[in-house]
């Protein structure tokens, strides 16, 4: 594994925090930082795809967070991918192995219990799916 970090990041209120932390640690770990975005589709049948974030939005929310990073002196890059609805997870690890990096910083949305058992954490199944260290910021 190189010295690297994915982070993957959203429109939540968590992914402020998230970079927040990917800066404090990429500084301390002289670490270079792969920042991902994933817009999730929706299939729908005969009716096609369905994206749930239009294209701009993604990558201007990526852009922010790159250059928030390489604004504080660290080495930064993004891609925004598309996924489909409820494969996150999947695709989150499949960019770390791809990008063979050391750790994986994610944000939670704080389900309750029982929201997490009924639509499902994206966090806690990458945590369950990695074969590296997963850092879920809160």
């Amino acid at each position: 594994m190189n010295n690297s970090l994915l982070v993957a990041i959203d429109h939540s209120d968590a992914s402020r925090r998230v970079i927040a932390t990917a800066k404090e640690l990429g500084s301390e770990l002289h670490a270079e930082i792969f920042v991902l975005h994933l817009r999730e589709r929706e299939i729908l049948g005969r009716t096609g795809v369905v994206a749930t974030e239009q294209r701009g939005e993604a990558h201007e929310k990526l852009d922010e967070a790159v250059a928030e990073l390489k604004d504080a002196g660290l080495t930064a890059q993004g891609e925004v991918l598309n996924t489909v609805y409820g494969h996150a997870a999947r695709e989150i690890v499949e960019q770390a192995k791809a990008h063979d990096v050391r750790m994986i910083v994610m944000g939670s949305r704080g389900l309750s219990e029982l929201e997490s058992i009924l639509v499902g954490s994206t966090a806690h199944k990458v945590l369950h799916l990695s074969d590296r260290p997963v850092l879920v910021v809160r």
